[in-house]
């Protein structure tokens, strides 16, 4: 044998043997999946998992099962270990309406997964399984209007980490959306007199599963907060408003996501009468809508409630300003927002609530903001805000004295901020009721030359402490780091105790719409009172 080729498989030999014996793997690093790992009862059967981390981790749990248009019903128990171990189907969307760039593709990493009208499941994150101890139950509830989205649309949406750092457990769940979970078809038949909203009742079915389950996976059924993101955070807030789901949950997060108003049933109603004329049908035949292929039923949905919108007055929205939405449908939703009839029925959860600093208006949004000239913004503000435009200014540099460029005002976030504070403003003030808290992210992400900002959805990865999942859209720097720990640590202590002070951030105090005490978010984090009031008094004249 050649002497040089057995000296260098000798090295070779050698430097793999070191390298495998130089830093060796963690027990609690490395994945287990095999039939006696994570073995869990469930009111339906016994589901398998897996550990990742120390994590036990189960995906895809069914929760319910469902006909088209027809509430939630219970799930047909099964013989044997059914594995659950990878995301289950979500429920159908139009894909090319969640695509907005290329930049943003990049930003948000979106998974679209598998579609399927059988949609009804959920994923469970948990330090313990079966060990008797009561962990807060923190229930997610993704974001995509009541159109959109899924339970793993987003990587930031994974649970271990929360679960891992803050002794929790994660839940996500997938529901009915867009014209399959919202389409009014109660003035057609009775038969469907709770269609307009079964995407809401799916969720209470979900909630249901973990008040039966939820102790055999390490969490407390009697601590449960329920926490979402844009129509996530929607959907928070029309929970609080459904008997249905009284004492499923104990506390409440929304995350730029306040509703505004349900749609009215006389309304509603009309989008499904407008459903059966847009496909050629009459009334007699709604059953016939439960064979139309998903893409045909949305686009004569979409159709339909464009064709009741025309018919209204222009000022206020019919479904919410994403497209569908919950009916305040005298039945599962008996009262409006803000009303007192509605405001008792979460009288005792606390509430957790805030908005991102830019949101849907940072420049990635609008390129003409990324690099606008002061004299190019001010036209834009000028066109926006008319004769007021010194007003508007003079307001928001008085709440950000330190954006000194003109275009920096272009975005600030008059979007959701106004729905935000004006219900947390009617929740504070219900007598006897429960604390308020609120926020505002402010942290400014350095990804794509500072386009991004503290747009829309970037505090997601911050509540997850998930900045290693999403180092597109955060970066990987130690302030993303140890603000990520902050406020993960914060939402996770709201959950257990219905109170975010944790050690590390100043005392957080109540919020009420006389001080509007809130936390702002940012790599130093502060306590402001009443910082937008003249803003917000400004935009409301």
């Amino acid at each position: 044998m050649n002497k040089k080729i057995l000296i260098s498989g000798l090295a070779y030999a050698l430097l793999a043997f070191t390298s495998c014996n130089q830093k060796p793997v963690s027990v609690t690093d490395t994945i287990q999946a095999d039939s006696k790992t994570a073995i869990v009862q469930t009111v339906s059967g016994k589901v398998a998992g897996y550990i990742d981390k120390g994590i036990v981790n189960f995906k895809g749990i069914p929760y319910a099962t469902a006909e088209r248009f027809m509430p939630p019903a219970k799930v047909k128990p099964w013989e044997g270990v059914r594995s659950s171990r990878s995301y289950g189907p979500v429920c159908p969307i139009n894909v090319s309406s969640m695509i907005l760039s290329d930049e943003m593709e990049f930003a948000q990493q979106h998974n679209f997964g598998y579609m399927n009208e059988n949609c009804q499941n959920l994923n469970v994150w948990t330090p313990a399984i079966n060990d008797g101890v009561k962990r807060p139950v923190m229930v997610w509830l993704h974001g995509g209007g009541y159109t959109a989205g899924s339970s793993h649309e987003l990587p930031t949406y994974d649970g271990l980490n929360l679960s891992k750092s803050t002794d929790v457990v994660v839940v996500s769940v997938n529901h009915r959306l867009n014209v399959l979970g919202f389409l009014d078809l109660s003035g057609v038949s009775d038969k469907y007199k709770l269609s307009a909203n079964v995407g809401m009742l799916d969720i209470v079915a979900a909630l249901e599963w973990v008040r039966d389950n939820i102790s055999n996976f390490g969490g407390d059924p009697g601590n449960v907060t329920i926490f979402g993101q844009s129509g996530g955070g929607g959907k928070v807030a029309t929970l609080m408003h459904m008997p249905s789901a009284k004492g499923l949950f104990h506390k409440a997060i929304m995350q730029s996501g306040a509703a505004g108003a349900f749609g009215e049933k006389s309304m509603t109603q009309q989008v499904g009468t407008a459903i059966l004329e847009e496909l050629g049908l009459k009334s007699a035949d709604v059953d016939k809508l439960k064979d139309v292929p998903f893409e045909k039923l949305l686009e004569a949905g979409n159709a339909a409630i464009k064709k009741v919108s025309d018919r209204l007055p222009k000022k206020g929205g019919l479904m919410g300003m994403l497209g569908w939405a919950p009916s305040n449908d005298g039945e599962v939703i008996p009262f409006q927002i803000g009303t007192p009839e509605g405001n008792a029925i979460a009288k005792d959860v606390p509430l957790m609530i805030g908005t991102n600093k830019n949101e849907f208006l940072a420049s990635m949004f609008n390129p003409a903001i990324a690099n606008a000239t002061d004299e190019k913004a001010m036209e834009m503000l000028k066109q926006k805000f008319g004769d007021k435009t010194d007003a508007y200014i003079a307001a928001v540099k008085k709440i950000y004295p330190n954006d000194t460029k003109l275009s920096d005002l272009l975005d600030i976030d008059l979007m959701f901020r106004p729905g935000t504070a004006k219900f947390a403003n009617i929740k504070s003030s219900v007598e006897g009721g429960a604390p308020v808290y609120m926020y505002l992210f402010t942290w400014q992400s350095p990804i794509l030359d500072g386009k991004l900002k503290a747009v829309h959805c970037m505090e997601i990865s911050f509540v997850f402490n998930n900045i290693a999942r999403n180092r597109e859209q955060s970066g990987d720097s130690k302030e993303a780091y140890a603000l990520a720990d902050k406020m993960s640590r914060a939402w996770a202590n709201f959950a257990a105790k219905g109170n975010p002070n944790v050690t590390g951030l100043p005392e957080w105090p109540k919020y009420s719409e006389k001080d509007g005490a809130t936390m702002f978010f940012d790599n130093y984090c502060e306590v402001h009172l009443n910082y937008d009031k003249s803003l917000m008094e400004f935009i409301s004249e």
